[in-house]
């Protein structure tokens, strides 16, 4: 069960606290990892929450040496401004590409490049870029354990709203096939619990992403020029109305990645779709 303030116990390496903000978005809250003993890495401080910064201290006792950030939206990294002044920590991250739901407040003291290595006499943590969720976003590997923090490119219980400008269907598949080439095991998200046989896991996020752009295709089909608005009815029959406007993001995302391919044009006089004729 996953309890807001509580302190879990993943292994003797990794401890989980999960932040009081649960919601449509969040699940439970967003989880916060803490990695090490000795020298503590904290992953994803979470939401600038007075209680969960307060947690996070307890179960760190004064060790925390660094902090680290999955990507910069607001239920991820705000807290590490807190941390940071508490404990004089480090703080590792990639700023943001545009300015939706993002902490603009954050400022990385080592900006994350792909395949860096936060490496402790205790673990090694890979960086790994993941962009498409949004375009800063990476994903941490556990060497040691061969366990993979997701952040928000997969949740537990959920499929990952893709967020154009900065959020990218293309690459997302893409970085999802990444994955597939790395030695995981278990995957730790951003949101719900751990999940075991990752390559199934993530195989099939491929599968669902290129099924349900098929879904798009033939949406487009049989409703001919639209708009997303019309569109997502279709599209996303199976999710509840209620949910139409936040699918409405990974819809458009969807267009986007047909446009690029020249499989869809975009009429901007009056932001309708078509699929490209042969």
């Amino acid at each position: 069960m996953l309890e807001p303030g509580a302190v879990a116990a993943l292994s003797p390496r990794v401890r989980r606290i999960v932040a009081p903000n649960p919601g449509v978005m969040t699940g439970a809250g967003t989880n916060t990892y803490l990695l090490g003993r000795e020298a503590v890495a904290v992953l994803d401080p979470g939401p600038a929450i007075d209680s969960h910064i307060e947690a996070i201290l307890e179960a760190a006792a004064g060790r925390i040496r660094w902090i680290v950030c999955t990507h910069t939206h607001r239920d991820h990294s705000p807290a590490w401004q807190a941390l940071a002044e508490a404990s004089g920590a480090e703080v590792w991250g990639a700023l943001p590409e545009d300015n939706i739901a993002q902490d603009e407040s954050f400022r990385p003291d080592i900006a994350l490049q792909h395949d860096l290595a936060l490496e402790t006499h205790e673990f090694t943590l890979r960086a790994l870029h993941t962009p498409g969720h949004v375009a800063n976003h990476y994903c941490f590997l556990l060497e040691e354990e061969r366990l993979l923090f997701a952040g928000d490119h997969i949740m537990n219980g959920s499929t990952v709203v893709i967020i154009p400008p900065s959020g990218d269907m293309q690459a997302y598949i893409h970085s999802l096939q990444r994955l597939l080439d790395y030695p995981i095991d278990c995957i730790a998200p951003g949101h719900g619990d751990t999940m075991d046989d990752a390559g199934a896991i993530v195989a099939g996020l491929v599968r669902h992403r290129l099924m349900r752009e098929e879904k798009v295709v033939s949406g487009l089909l049989s409703t001919g020029r639209c708009t997303v608005r019309e569109l997502v009815t279709v599209v996303y029959d199976d999710v509840h109305s209620g949910l139409h406007k936040i699918a409405s993001l990974s819809l458009t995302a969807h267009l986007i990645k047909l446009h690029r391919e020249r499989r869809a044009v975009l009429y901007k006089e009056d932001d309708t779709w078509e699929l490209r004729g042969e």
